[in-house]
C-alpha cells in the first residue's frame, strides 16, 4: 500500500499509470516540473505534451534539448510500462536521442508519442517521435529498458 491507500502493486502498468494520472492527490513527478500534459495512454503507447516556455532555453535561446529528451525518455518508458503485467518493474538501461530542428521558447506546443518496439522477459525496446504544433520532427528517439520480474 502506499500512503494514497492503493495498492499499485496490484495494478498492470497500464492500470497504474492511468489510476496515478487521474488522481486528484497524486505524488508528484517530473512532468510537473515540466508541465507535462498526459494525452494518451494505451497498451504500448503514451502520448504526453507541453508547452515551451523561456526557461526552457539553452544559450542559444531556443528550447534546450534534454527537454525533448525528457519527453522522449517519459514516452517511451511509459509505453513499456503500459505493458507490464502487476508487480513487473522497469528502468531506462539506454537512451538514444536524435535532434532535426530547433524549437522556440514562446509556448509552442511538443507533443511526444512513444511506442513499443519489443517487450521480453528482461528487456523492453521502444521508440518515440517528439513534434512542433505543425507536426514536424523535432526530435525522435529509441529506448533499452531492463524489465525486474
Amino acid at each position: 500500500m502506499t500512503t494514497t491507500g492503493i495498492d499499485y502493486s496490484a495494478l498492470s502498468g497500464l492500470d497504474m499509470l492511468r489510476t496515478a494520472m487521474a488522481m486528484e492527490d497524486r505524488p508528484p513527478y517530473i512532468g510537473d516540473l515540466l508541465g507535462m500534459e498526459v494525452d494518451e495512454l494505451e497498451h504500448g503507447r503514451a502520448v504526453f505534451a507541453l508547452q515551451t516556455r523561456p526557461d526552457f532555453a539553452n544559450p542559444l535561446g531556443t528550447t534546450h534539448g534534454g527537454i525533448c529528451a525528457t519527453l522522449l525518455d517519459s514516452v517511451m518508458g511509459c509505453a513499456v510500462h503500459t505493458t507490464l503485467d502487476a508487480g513487473v518493474g522497469y528502468t531506462t538501461l539506454e537512451l538514444k536521442v536524435n535532434y532535426i530542428r530547433s524549437a522556440p521558447v514562446d509556448g509552442r506546443r511538443l507533443t511526444a508519442t512513444g511506442t513499443t518496439i519489443h517487450v521480453g522477459r528482461t528487456t523492453a525496446t521502444a521508440e518515440g517521435r517528439v513534434v512542433d504544433e505543425q507536426g514536424r520532427l523535432v526530435a525522435h528517439g529509441t529506448t533499452t529498458c531492463v524489465v525486474f520480474r
